[in-house]
């Protein structure tokens, strides 16, 4: 069984987590309806993606 030979001291602790913190989310302006939506991702309220519709808006949402 692997047993540390020292003590791992608090600051490389926390050296070691310190890209454990969760990134904040990427929001952009949808270009057809100017409501917030995620990139890569259908608009959630006018159902537009890359310039044309995908879907409808009650579906978008969903």
């Amino acid at each position: 069984m692997a047993v540390p030979k020292k003590k791992t001291s608090k600051s490389r602790r926390d050296m070691r987590r310190s890209h454990h913190a969760l990134k904040a989310s990427s929001y952009g302006e949808c270009p057809n309806c100017g409501e917030l939506k995620r990139p890569h991702h259908v608009c959630g309220s006018c159902g537009y993606y890359d310039g044309r519709e995908v879907a409808t808006a009650a579906n978008a949402a969903a």
